[in-house]
């Protein structure tokens, strides 16, 4: 992936030329570089039972209540015993995914950035499973005391993970109680381009074995899953390998086991493959912000520019057209016309006249550098308040600032400041080696040919 950083650097040096970007920010840190596997769900669903199975160590504390109110981010450590360290750790190193999380947060959240170790904290464990990925175990999940804050680092963990384990307590499938809490695990995300990244999961199975009939409970599930949009899709059923299932039938017992045995070895599977997946999601989001920089972000800032046109040309209409009314009312009123000829200028002496127009054609171009300057900022208070934009509603009011600086352009053209033939070209060469990194990676893992070579 080597190359791909290359790529990235290209399009950091392209999105600044268009005042898209500050000069410390990259787009390489905005996609983490290993792959991310996120454990969402429910309060006491099993999430750091399953996180610490899967580790080997009792690296999370596990309850049947909320036992931990962090977000979590798990890696390979070198030290034999687990460390924790705060959520600076994370914030400040632009290697993991949270880099520089706090901004964000003070954004929606006033004065919560400064407490970021509040809401993230990073564990390392010297485990061979979690060598070369990421696992983020997050807080148990209730939307009804979620602050804005936790529920954007939820988003974000979504949005970059490259899988989404779903965990639900197999016990407890009323959907009125869960409503809220359907709403941002699965109502959200099934129509998302990405929705095959999660897998919906229905724990501790194995404790509604003695009253219930676990068909039943994952139809139960079903139907309250289905109710919020996710009509497809498998459910995996699994309780942790060392509970002593109490359950007198012993056929019944074999087949849970059995079950849950093949669904734990799906997962981790799934987890397995992350690893490929996450090769092209890096290669994916070169290639999409690239095209988001040609295809929106470009063409916004040209319709910004021509509103700020359009509005300098009303402006400078009204205001040169009352001067002008008034110079003429004037100049009229006081006798200074002798045809089309104005005595006061026609009677100076040839330099002075080239002096006084001088002087009157500069004061004429500095009121109109003045309008154009308040129509300018004009268009980007409207930008600020734009709810079209969406996240994006300060990055594009930053770089259509950038623009209104360049005083010495012409506004004859829409063309955003920085864009030129040559970013142009630059940002197509990027996407040609977007394309043939996807194809380097189907060389490595695809041959429909069935040669070896």
């Amino acid at each position: 992936m080597a190359g791909c950083v290359h790529s990235f650097r290209k399009l950091d040096r392209i999105a600044r030329g268009l005042g898209l970007m500050d000069s410390d920010d990259s787009y390489a840190t905005q996609v983490s570089w290993w792959p991310v596997i996120a454990v969402l769900g429910t309060f006491s669903a099993g999430k750091s039972t399953f996180m610490n199975q899967y580790v080997g160590q009792n690296l999370q504390r596990t309850g049947n209540q909320a036992v931990d109110d962090k977000f979590t981010v798990i890696c390979y450590g070198t030290d034999e015993a687990a460390a924790a360290l705060p959520g600076l750790a994370l914030d400040s190193d632009p290697r993991f995914p949270f880099y520089q999380i706090s901004r964000n947060i003070e954004q929606v959240a006033e004065g919560e950035g400064r407490r970021v170790d509040s809401y993230l904290q990073l564990k390392t464990a010297k485990a061979e499973s979690l060598r070369g990925k990421i696992f983020i175990d997050s807080p148990g999940f209730d939307a009804d005391r979620q602050r804005t804050s936790t529920l954007l680092i939820t988003e974000h963990i979504i949005d970059l993970s490259d899988l989404v384990l779903v965990f639900f307590d197999a016990r407890h499938p009323e959907p009125g109680a869960m409503a809220d809490t359907l709403e941002h695990l699965v109502s959200q995300t099934v129509n998302r381009p990405d929705a095959t990244k999660f897998l919906y999961i229905l724990n501790q199975i194995d404790n509604t074995a003695r009253e219930d009939n676990p068909e039943d409970v994952v139809a139960a599930w079903q139907r309250a899953l289905a109710q919020h949009g996710l009509t497809a899709g498998r459910f995996y059923r699994i309780y942790a390998r060392s509970a002593v299932l109490p359950v007198d039938d012993e056929q019944v017992r074999d087949r849970m086991e059995r079950k849950r045995d093949e669904d734990i070895a799906d997962i981790e599977a799934r987890i397995r493959q992350v690893e490929v997946e996450r090769a092209y999601r890096v290669v994916g989001v070169l290639e999409k912000t690239a095209k988001h920089i040609r295809d929106v972000q470009v063409p916004r800032l040209s319709d910004a520019r021509r509103a700020w046109r359009r509005r300098t040309l009303w402006i400078s209409s009204a205001v040169f057209g009352i001067i002008g009314a008034l110079f003429l009312w004037w100049s009229l009123q006081g006798g200074h016309w002798q045809g089309f000829r104005f005595t006061p200028l026609a009677d100076l002496d040839f330099r002075f006249q080239i002096g006084t127009v001088a002087a009157v054609a500069v004061t004429l171009w500095l009121i109109h550098l003045k309008l154009r300057d308040w129509a300018g900022h004009s268009v980007l208070r409207g930008l600020k308040r734009s709810e079209s934009l969406g996240s994006e509603r300060d990055q594009v009011a930053g770089a259509f600032s950038w623009n209104l600086k360049a005083w010495w352009e012409s506004l004859a053209s829409s063309k955003p400041r920085g864009w030129n033939w040559r970013r142009r070209r630059q940002l197509e060469k990027v996407l040609a080696e977007a394309d043939g990194f996807v194809q380097s990676l189907n060389d490595k893992y695809a041959r429909p040919s069935g040669s070896d070579g």
